[in-house]
């Protein structure tokens, strides 16, 4: 081979060797750059874990804190309030609502039922109180027609809702939050702890006037009237089942917003001071 010959081939195949060598380098930097972005999320998954789980240490703790207050409290107070705690100095709020403030999906009559499916439900009220029959025969163990079918049976949670016939799941997450599977003998609603959803639906959809019960509520009035609410389906009796919620802010914004439903023990023999019911956690976006 003449030595013109022999330059171009050494020529080429040093350019092919470079091109190899330049593809090898692009393809070890790409997997660096996706090791690097991987290890840097699992990262921030962790920390986003760790802070998590801190969080709700810390809200376990402030609900914890507020229930002893709350069972140094005289017994005979029904209404909502806040109990402000302070947990590794840490300052939080606890909302405590007793339960008897929720529509009682074990022992609400046909028409505090109808009420709810009408205004909280925005069914029309031919519809809501046919589902609020058919809520009662489900109870009682009877089918659509009103004949024994099974025995009585009771809601252990709220999520039983949707095995009545009737119920669809958009209604269901309508009323969800003003209702409670807990309460096994309040027939009637408690109008100085019940949230504004509920307080409307005693208001039979009266807008204003429930929010002008809640504001007198809010400010710490004492004595509020709620004459104005239908009689048939309010009573201000005291419970020994209380939600409390809490707050516990993350340092990018977030919230943790911790919810315990709890019973408190008040005859011996007692295990413990109070049996928790169930628990939700829930991450609310920064400004939620």
């Amino acid at each position: 081979m003449k030595a013109g010959a022999r330059t171009r081939v050494n020529h080429h195949a040093s350019g092919m060797a470079l091109v190899a060598v330049l593809w090898v380098v692009a393809a070890l930097s790409i997997l660096v750059s996706g090791m690097a972005q991987t290890v840097r999320l699992q990262v921030r998954v962790a920390a986003g874990v760790t802070d998590e789980a801190v969080a709700a240490a810390v809200g376990d703790a402030a609900v914890a804190l507020a229930l002893q207050t709350l069972q140094t409290a005289p017994r005979n107070q029904p209404q909502a309030l806040t109990v402000p705690v302070q947990y590794a100095g840490l300052p939080l709020e606890v909302d405590v609502m007793p339960l008897n403030g929720l529509v009682s999906l074990n022992a609400a009559p046909p028409v505090l039922l109808a009420a709810l499916f009408e205004v909280a439900g925005g069914l029309p009220a031919a519809q809501a109180q046919a589902l609020a029959q058919a809520v009662a025969h489900w109870r009682s163990g009877r089918d659509e027609a009103g004949a024994m079918q099974v025995a009585a049976r009771r809601f252990e949670a709220v999520e039983d809702l949707l095995l009545v016939p009737g119920m669809d799941y958009a209604l269901y997450a309508r009323i969800s939050p003003l209702v409670t599977a807990d309460l096994r003998s309040t027939s009637r609603v408690n109008p100085l702890a019940a949230p504004l959803g509920v307080l409307t639906v005693l208001a039979r959809g009266d807008e204003a006037l429930a929010a002008s019960i809640m504001a007198r509520r809010v400010a710490g009035a004492v004595g509020v009237d709620t004459s104005a609410l239908d009689p048939s389906l309010i009573s201000p009796s005291s419970t020994d089942f209380y939600r409390l919620t809490v707050r516990v802010p993350f340092e990018d914004g977030r919230m943790l917003a911790l919810t315990r439903d709890v019973a408190l023990a008040v005859y011996p023999p007692r295990i413990s001071p109070w049996r928790t019911l169930r628990v939700q956690r829930q991450i609310l976006a920064k400004g939620a």
